[in-house]
């Protein structure tokens, strides 16, 4: 397998974030769960070493979030409308369901209602790591499912928090930000291929978006949508950024931001049957498996939405399980909801258990379903998905950066 096989990339990066995970909360229940909480509230220039990681590092994640999302509408698995009406239903219910049996659990509670999107999203990056310890018992189809509906979560995720995670809007700063992303889309319209404009841009926009009132990871999105896609093109601008951050961004940001999230003292856990933890777990363990495995369900049999034929239903139940390990999001969310610590350390608690309990079962169900021999199309798609794209050297991408093929037409250029 190539030393940059994303397939490999991926599940690696989904067992170094739950050791991070795990790290954190055993240093913040251990005598050095001062030393911890001093590193997170350190001052680090203007903003704490917390505010770096959540606001900074975070909005390079939605960038790398942003371009996985353009590459696969345009120029992938989402390319047609047909290939993306399973996983749009599936992912549109995973997200409702969750949310409504949040609401319910928390009993409709004024205060904890904020926190109703906390169990809406799927982290792909842990959903792939538990799969990686199944092995080749799981067909690559389902991981396909997977990911397509883990891409579409994540844009929900980013429309909840643009429109529903936002403060007092600066209308001057708002300005800013939408001339920079005018100018961006003028750059990618007239042309510009080369990365360092674009990157540029996106710390400026970065810093707008941020005074704008609006959080600022959503600047990452709003980047990665100016970056040129030729279609069918096999080295645009952005998947050779793509490319680039993907390692950082998966060994590095997210595994950092599970270790500054996830450190929850275990005297926090006698809190897990209050209304606000117990509605974050129950809504990523019941909402979400319930959600997805009943879109498809319903889809399948109507014919609105036919599943692939030769995928059982209990490898898909087993993906739906697999949908509820919420973690990176689901904290990020968590923290963008609630303003009070305790607020804050029990939407944790119901996250951790809730994704705990949901890739516990899942591992369970797809490892004990028994394997199922990939067909000719299922190791086609997998190898779409997971292969042609950036199993490459990155120095071929770099020596056709300097000698590019011909551009394509400003009818194919996204």
């Amino acid at each position: 397998m190539s030393a940059h096989d994303p397939a490999r990339a991926e599940r690696n990066a989904g067992l170094l974030l739950m050791a991070a995970a795990a790290l954190a909360l055993i240093i913040a229940n251990s005598p050095f769960a001062s030393l911890y909480d001093q590193l997170l509230h350190a001052e680090l220039g203007p903003l704490s070493v917390h505010y770096w990681i959540a606001d900074a590092l975070m909005a390079v994640f939605f960038l790398l979030v942003g371009l996985e999302v353009k590459r696969e509408w345009y120029d992938g698995q989402l390319a047609t409308p047909a290939a993306r009406r399973l996983p749009m239903l599936a992912a549109a219910s995973g997200m409702a369901v969750p949310a409504f049996v949040y609401l319910l659990v928390s009993g409709f509670d004024p205060q904890l209602s904020r926190g109703w999107a906390i169990p809406a999203a799927t982290d792909i990056a842990f959903a792939l790591g538990v799969i990686a310890l199944i092995g080749g018992r799981v067909p690559a189809s389902i991981k396909l499912l997977l990911v397509t509906i883990a891409v579409i979560d994540d844009i929900g995720a980013v429309a909840i928090i643009a429109l529903f995670y936002t403060a007092d809007l600066n209308t001057a700063a708002l300005a800013a930000s939408a001339g920079l992303v005018a100018v961006m889309a003028a750059m990618n319209m007239f042309g510009v291929r080369r990365l360092g404009p674009y990157l540029i841009g996106f710390v400026f926009l970065w810093v707008a978006v941020q005074q704008s009132g609006i959080h600022a990871t959503i600047a990452g999105v709003l980047a990665a949508l100016t970056v040129p896609l030729g279609r069918g093109e096999a080295y645009s601008p952005l998947k050779r950024l793509e490319h680039a951050i993907h390692p950082w961004v998966m060994f590095g940001i997210v595994p950092i931001f599970g270790f500054a999230s996830a450190g929850v003292t275990v005297a926090g856990f006698d809190a897990l049957f209050s209304p606000l933890p117990l509605a974050v777990a129950f809504g990523l363990l019941v909402g979400k498996q319930l959600g997805v495995f009943s879109a498809i369900w319903i889809a399948d049999r109507t014919g609105l939405a036919p599943k692939p034929p030769h995928l059982r239903w209990l490898h898909i139940y087993g993906a739906a399980l697999l949908c509820g390990i919420g973690f990176t999001m689901s904290l990020f969310i968590g923290e963008l909801a609630f303003a009070e610590p305790a607020f804050i350390a029990s939407a944790k608690i119901g996250t951790l258990a809730g994704s705990a309990a949901a890739g516990l079962l899942g591992f369970l169900l797809l490892r004990f379903a028994g394997p199922m021999p990939s067909t000719a199309h299922d190791v086609a798609e997998a190898e779409e998905v997971f292969g042609e794209d950036f199993d490459r050297d990155p120095r071929v991408c770099a020596e056709e950066d300097r000698h590019p093929p011909a551009r394509p037409s400003r009818d194919d250029r996204r």
